[in-house]
């Protein structure tokens, strides 16, 4: 957010809030305590509006909007919590536990879900369409972590962290539709990646099981162990920021 651009007035849910041009509906709804869900949203890394669970409604505007990626415009007024709003984002959650295998009771990061937190803060007590039971391969060829493909929700944070904050750029996704998955070094196993760093910054990141670390079983591991750590990113975007100025 630049300080210095000029201040917009708008509503949100009928309140109003002023907020820097610059800044997204979902930043100026934060700001304000306005809490809109997310999932491929993480503060630190660029948005890419891939979960369309931030949806909201702008008065004399047909489409939903994506809140992360829509810039708030003076005289806006914007929904976040509608009946319609609400069976929109429950669906999208249904969808995504349909399309692949997401079966807590059996998952290392149960308890500890982004997807498993929104499915009970949107009220979804069960899937009402077709499972599609696809089966995706397990790659556990890195020597330190795992990456479920059964588990991917591919929300690319994975893609944007290893891009944006490590530079590594190991990360991509392949494929259309459903048939779309997260690869490695132009789709090779990710134990033979020769630009991997092994910083684990991509598995702190998943908001689900799909990449987690090697070594111990649930059992075996403590609760805190369990919690992926993500909220380093605002201070590694803030310190890169403040070396690459310096090294200008």
């Amino acid at each position: 957010m630049n300080t210095n651009s000029r201040v917009v007035t708008l509503k949100i849910d009928d309140q109003d809030i002023g907020a820097q041009e610059d800044q997204t509906i979902l930043e100026a709804a934060r700001d304000h305590g306005i809490d809109i869900p997310t999932l491929c949203h993480l503060e630190g890394l660029s948005d890419v509006g891939a979960c369309r669970l931030c949806l909201v409604e702008i008065k004399g505007q047909a489409r939903l909007q994506a809140a992360c990626v829509a810039r708030v415009g003076e005289g806006l007024e914007v929904v976040t919590d509608s009946d319609r709003l609400r069976r929109y984002r429950r669906t999208i959650v249904e969808m995504l536990f349909a399309e692949r295998n997401h079966v807590c009771a059996v998952c290392v990061s149960n308890g500890h879900c982004v997807l498993q937190n929104l499915a009970v803060e949107l009220g979804m007590t069960h899937v009402h369409m077709p499972y599609l039971h696809g089966t995706h391969r397990v790659d556990a060829s890195h020597e330190r972590f795992v990456l479920d493909h059964n588990r991917c929700v591919l929300c690319s944070r994975c893609v944007r962290v290893c891009h944006e904050i490590e530079g590594a750029h190991v990360w991509d996704l392949l494929g259309r539709g459903v048939d779309t998955r997260v690869i490695t070094d132009l789709n090779q196993p990710w134990g033979t990646s020769q630009t991997c760093t092994g910083c684990g910054k991509c598995v702190h990141v998943c908001p689900t099981g799909a990449l987690t670390e090697k070594g111990k079983t649930v059992q075996e591991m403590s609760v805190d162990e369990l919690k992926k750590r993500s909220q380093y990113l605002p201070y590694l975007t803030l310190m890169r920021g403040g070396r690459d100025e310096g090294g200008r």
